[in-house]
């Protein structure tokens, strides 16, 4: 039997049906058009209606970009309004009958995305870190994905990489400021005295600029530094970088990015770590949600 793998978007919804071998079958998508509460809930039950009149399903994977509070089946999701604490469980299965619903975060479903067919096919112990407008981590140890007490496991943009305090990090921690896709325009920003994105701030380092070098080095030195931590904590195979900064020129930073893990690591631990860039780039979470179905 088939099964469904849904990647909940900032924009839209997309859906993949996958065989038993991981393989897409088909695509379908349905744009959210500011869509809030169960106006949301009830576009992804039609979107899985649709596929399923069409294939046989066992089941239908579910990706948030968010939280996923699993004790209460409900989800915390920050680009749908009304969804601090929607049961979107509940509403998948009233809309649905009998078809198994599993529900998980980005940040699992990237882990678990690239276990199924990408970068970490052969590992039972790895970590995918998600570098985007945030960044967050996927934690696949001995074959289980860490979840937490909350369900927060992952939030890696909070980890403490600098000596000192500095209100900047309020908002969204000390390793995002520096590092994220949005951290790094940030600190660009910054230092030109205007606002600068992330691609700008990639363009001008490919050609040398000084700040921008000054910038990606920072960005760099953080993520060596977070990539060491997670090492010595959890001892993975493999570290595997993705997100909209990985998918573009900082893949080519990776050798870099682990020089600096060696500095920080535990150092045997380190040195039996592969560090690379995702296979699946934005399919990660696509593949991922089938996976929970799958697997």
């Amino acid at each position: 039997m088939a099964v469904l793998g849904i990647d909940l978007g900032a924009t839209k919804v997309s859906a993949a049906v996958f065989n038993d071998g991981g393989e897409i079958l088909e695509r379908r998508y349905s744009l959210l058009e500011g869509r809030a509460g169960d106006d949301a809930g009830y576009l992804i039950s039609d979107l899985i209606k649709s596929l399923k009149a069409d294939y046989d399903i066992s089941g239908a994977g579910i990706c948030v970009p968010g939280i996923v509070y699993s004790k209460k089946g409900t989800v915390w999701c920050p680009n749908i309004p009304k969804w601090e604490d929607y049961p979107l469980r509940s509403v998948l299965e009233k809309a649905l009958g009998s078809i198994r619903i599993e529900i998980e975060s980005d940040r699992t479903c990237y882990i678990l995305g690239e276990k199924w067919r990408g970068a970490a096919r052969e590992s039972d112990n790895a970590i995918y870190i998600a570098v985007g407008s945030g960044i967050g981590a996927g934690i696949l140890i001995d074959g289980r994905v860490l979840h937490g007490a909350d369900d927060i496991v992952g939030a890696t943009g909070w980890m403490a990489l600098e000596s000192e305090y500095d209100k900047d990090w309020d908002q969204c921690g000390c390793f995002e400021t520096f590092a994220s896709g949005n951290g790094i325009g940030y600190q660009a920003s910054k230092l030109y005295a205007r606002k600068v994105s992330s691609y700008e701030v990639f363009d001008a380092y490919a050609k040398g600029e000084e700040t921008a070098v000054k910038v990606i080095s920072k960005a760099v030195q953080m993520w060596g530094k977070g990539a060491a931590n997670l090492v010595s904590l959890f001892n993975p195979e493999i570290i595997v970088f993705g997100g909209g900064v990985f998918s573009g020129p900082a893949r080519d930073l990776i050798p870099d990015i682990y020089s600096e893990a060696l500095k920080w690591a535990q150092p045997i631990a380190i040195r039996k770590t592969r560090f690379c860039a995702s296979e699946l780039g934005s399919d990660a979470a696509l593949i991922g949600a089938g996976y929970l179905v799958r697997n």
